[in-house]
């Protein structure tokens, strides 16, 4: 059977190279809807490689341009454009590849529809876990991670028993500041920061990856997907990322995923789930060549983005929605040069400290806070 896949974020890092996934697999997937916010170029050339019947762009005059370069694609536009692609009625499988909280609603409406989500945007799980997770429940619609890291963990936990887990252990790389102390960051510039050592990924997700917020974010993901409590979630230096993530078990026993740092096998898990496909041209990992494989303890005053995900993770409610916000509107100005790199870390905090906590909100309040963190964030600066 042909997948049908409908893609939010075709024009980043994770939604190309889930299209070439898609292009070395024809006869197992076929991408029947995508969304490619501003990037028109990368999009009309999607349109031709994969002769696409619903696309869907950012803002309506680009949509009006290509629906009549392509007459027989149709083009939406906008929030609503990003939940008729999420939510296409012939797509088996959306994955979900878009930066920030703007993928939220569109998930949700795919969700309803019976969609089997893949997940690539830990924002939606960070910002408004639970909303997504009881409505996969409500529906009976798996939620399967993208992120090699909780791939790693899912893959781990196959056929396991939860009550049996001890514990979930994700590695980090350390990102592009790894033997930076706190004071070599004052100064450190935007191009130092997108110079991730080990994976090739968007500018947001490398600098999160450089202040260690990603990985926070990761920890909240792994507690909404796995339902395992933070006591049990532990972060582990490691500088190859050969082991993308480890399960321990209440024997004693631990089981790892290893591979090379490729994202386009994780998507490819994801997409084909309960199958593994081959995958021809890809380097196989050589143990023997890599010698060795180093790890440390996380330290969390160095890495304090990392502490201030897990202190929201704990607090809870609208606590993550606001440490999502506050990140990424920080994170845009950083890559903008408007503040230092760590400003970042400081306008969370503040906006976390203002913040006062509303417990089991809904999507319109988990809006309403994202919306009013961003503005906050403006104003801090200015």
């Amino acid at each position: 059977m042909v997948k049908k896949i409908s893609l939010l974020g075709a024009t980043g890092s994770i939604g190309i190279q889930t299209l070439d996934i898609i292009k070395e697999h024809p006869d197992k997937f076929q991408l029947v809807a995508f969304s490619a916010g501003k990037n028109i170029e990368i999009t009309k050339q999607i349109i031709r490689d994969f002769s696409v019947p619903l696309v869907s762009v950012l803002f309506e005059e680009d949509a009006v341009l290509l629906g009549k370069e392509f007459p027989r694609t149709e083009l939406v536009f906008g929030d609503q454009g990003l939940v008729q692609v999420a939510a296409h009625a012939n797509a088996d499988v959306l994955v979900n590849a878009v930066l920030g909280s703007v993928g939220l609603r569109p998930t949700l409406e795919a969700i309803k529809k019976g969609i089997t989500i893949a997940i690539a945007n830990k924002e939606t799980l960070v910002t408004a876990g639970h909303l997504v997770m009881n409505a996969a429940k409500q529906y009976n619609v798996p939620i399967l991670p993208v992120d090699s890291e909780h791939s790693a963990l899912f893959q781990a936990m196959n056929g396991e028993k939860r009550s049996e887990i001890a514990k979930l252990i994700i590695t980090a790389s350390g990102g592009s500041f790894r033997d930076f102390t706190r004071e070599e960051l004052k100064n450190v510039t935007v191009k130092d920061a997108l110079n991730h050592p080990n994976w090739s990924m968007g500018s947001k997700i490398t600098i999160d990856s450089a202040t260690m917020m990603n990985k926070g974010l990761e920890v909240i993901e792994a507690r909404v997907l796995f339902d395992i409590p933070y006591d049990d979630i532990e972060v582990l230096l490691h500088r190859e990322s050969i082991i993308h993530s480890l399960v321990e078990f209440q024997d004693t026993s631990v089981i790892a995923q290893l591979g090379t740092p490729d994202m386009r096998v994780p998507i490819q898990y994801a997409l084909s789930y309960p199958e593994r496909l081959t995958r021809e041209s890809a380097p196989r990992l050589n143990l023997a060549q890599i010698g060795k494989l180093h790890f440390e303890e996380m330290d969390y005053t160095r890495y304090h983005a990392l502490k201030l995900a897990i202190d929201a993770g704990r607090a809870g409610g609208t606590m993550t929605t606001v440490l999502n916000a506050a990140n990424e509107a920080a994170v845009s100005l950083f890559l903008q040069e408007k503040i230092g790199f760590l400003t970042i870390d400081e306008l969370i905090e503040r906006a976390m400290d203002e913040h006062t906590i509303l417990s089991n909100p809904d999507l319109e309040t988990i809006l309403h806070v994202d919306a009013k963190t961003r503005k906050s964030i403006e104003n801090m600066v200015k």
